[in-house]
């Protein structure tokens, strides 16, 4: 069974949760706690997953530019941070780029993301591949 998604049911949870860009640690916490408690509801709805992945948009976007400041751009952090908020091991990434032996040179930093891996990783996280390059 295929599940579709409900514009009326999705503009309800936008309406109570009231999205919006992230300026302070503050805003962070609430966000960060909503999707806590989105991540580990089981058969999370279509509707559901968006705004999960649209907080995960706004906290990363903060995040990067409070807590990173001159690193927000490199491939390699943006990497590690997916991996850290999204609890993804580098065993889940060798599927997705490569031998374990990859993974292990992509994540600790020693081997540079390539356009293929990129893509891959881009596609993985749903988020654009530019991040990786």
């Amino acid at each position: 069974m295929t599940l579709t998604f409900n514009s009326d049911k999705y503009k309800e949870l936008l309406s109570h949760y009231q999205p919006k860009l992230i300026r302070n640690e503050e805003e962070n916490e609430k966000a960060l706690a909503v999707v806590e408690k989105l991540m580990h509801r089981p058969n999370r709805s279509p509707e559901e997953d968006e705004l999960y992945e649209l907080l995960i948009i706004l906290i990363e976007k903060f995040e990067q530019e409070y807590y990173l400041p001159g690193k927000a751009s490199q491939p390699h952090s943006i990497l590690l941070f997916l991996m850290e908020q999204r609890n993804i091991k580098q065993s889940d990434l060798v599927r997705v780029i490569g031998s374990k032996g990859v993974v292990s040179e992509v994540v600790n930093g020693k081997r540079e993301i390539s356009k293929a891996q990129a893509k891959a990783l881009g596609e993985f996280f749903r988020v654009d591949c530019g991040l990786f390059i």
